[in-house]
């Protein structure tokens, strides 16, 4: 994995790094500070996701967050840089993880810094305006409330607290192992190009650095936009993924026709339209992208495996 060069707040002190939901990207945070030695415990949901990392090299615990029992949450977060990556619920408007385990988190007990993840989704539909961190938040699909309303919890937490916060509003990530590739092999339609609303991306390697940034030089308090700069329409990714991979293209329907024929998920996205301007992370947090379009961060994944 390809970094610009970031340096930590004070490389001479070990960092004790927490992540909730190592997944996907959390477990490349993991890596990184790993490789630069520092001290990471990732939280999962299960023992067998636990199990898994502790396979890898990365200390684990299994911490359901959806139970409320006090006993369940065994985790130490004084002073701890803690990084929030776990979804929200499936449904509903409510972030009742974060509540749960902002509740379990006794005097004494709190992280350091959090840098929460959230979505750009929480900035509902712009018409594809070009859209900055002073843009008002406005989720209209009830994904984008739940992330919204993580980060009003999270910011309750920092005014009561003391702690510090750094949210993220991250584009779609795409990456190796993570491209609509079996989307494409059954050949589902999308909208037409001259139809498809603006979207946004953010290569894995470059959402990676980002993180890593916002916990080092984040300003407290501040919110970040994290996107590749290169904002494009929803038909064209599928198009440029397809022709990287050797599939075919989908098929273009109508918009007026898209109700029976796709996903409530993908509807949902073809309701928003927008253009990220991800210009004050590259500026305050000094993030140079390394795959700032699609074609260089789609080469990227074929070299990545």
């Amino acid at each position: 994995m390809k970094f610009s060069t970031i340096l930590l707040r004070n490389t001479k002190l070990l960092m004790n790094i927490v992540i909730i939901g190592c997944g996907y990207l959390g477990q490349r945070v993991a890596r990184y500070y790993l490789e630069t030695g520092h001290s990471v415990t990732a939280v999962v949901r299960t023992a067998a996701s636990a199990a898994k990392l502790q396979s890898a090299g990365i200390s684990a615990i299994a911490l359901d967050l959806d139970l409320a029992q006090p006993e369940a949450y065994p985790l130490t977060m004084k002073g701890a840089e803690l990084f929030y990556f776990a979804p929200p619920p499936k449904t509903g408007v409510k972030e009742s993880r974060i509540a749960r385990l902002l509740d379990q988190l006794g005097e004494g007990n709190h992280p350091k810094r959090i840098v929460y993840l959230s979505t750009t989704g929480v900035y509902g539909d712009c018409g594809g305006d070009w859209v900055d961190e002073t843009r008002p938040a406005n989720p209209v699909v009830d994904r984008a409330r739940r992330r919204w309303d993580g980060e009003q919890q999270f910011r309750a937490w920092r005014q009561a607290t003391g702690g510090e916060l750094v949210v993220l509003r991250v584009a779609g990530i795409y990456g190796p192992g993570k491209l609509p590739l079996a989307r494409l092999r059954r050949q589902e339609p999308m909208v037409r190009e001259s139809e498809a609303p603006y979207t946004n991306r953010i290569h894995i390697s470059d959402l990676v650095q980002s993180c890593v940034a916002a916990m080092a030089r984040g300003v407290s308090g501040e919110i970040y936009n994290v996107s590749d700069g290169s904002p494009g329409n929803m038909t064209d990714y599928f198009n440029q993924v397809a022709d990287w991979a050797g599939l075919p293209r989908p098929a273009q329907i109508a918009l007026d026709a898209a109700g029976s024929q796709l996903s409530a998920g993908m509807l949902s996205y073809l309701q928003e339209s927008r253009r990220l301007d991800s210009r004050k992370l590259q500026r305050e947090l000094g993030v140079v992208m390394n795959y700032p379009d699609l074609q260089r961060g789609l080469a990227a994944c074929r070299s990545e495996g």
